[in-house]
């Protein structure tokens, strides 16, 4: 059993940055890759940036050039650099491991980002 804890969420004005933290419980970066999803109100959830066991990553488009997805092994941690934020970022964020191999995926308690002045 993976457990995936979010944090760094919180309120900031548009242009700000905001740094995410997903602690996984263990070393699972070799076999999981991860993935940062959102969900805003009345909204599907949607993926905003991907990592995988080798480093490869991925970013929504609405997010490219403005958000990083990056792994820290000794933390076992994936953050997420969020600059230049924007209203239309305002959502839950959630953290997502998905195992390579299986169909085993688990997910963290999702942190609020809210984007206002």
């Amino acid at each position: 059993q993976v457990q995936l804890v979010e944090s760094g969420g919180g309120l900031v004005q548009p242009g700000g940055s905001l740094r995410l933290s997903c602690a996984a419980s263990g070393s699972i970066f070799s076999m999981y890759d991860m993935r940062w999803y959102r969900q805003a109100p009345g909204k599907q959830r949607e993926l905003v940036a991907a990592i995988t066991s080798s480093g490869r990553t991925n970013h929504a488009d609405s997010v490219k050039g403005r958000f990083t997805i990056s792994i820290d092994n000794a933390k076992n941690t994936v953050y997420l650099q969020m600059n230049s934020l924007k209203p239309e970022d305002t959502a839950v964020y959630y953290c997502n491991a998905q195992h390579m191999y299986t169909e085993n995926r688990y997910w963290g308690q999702g942190t609020q980002v809210t984007v206002s002045s």
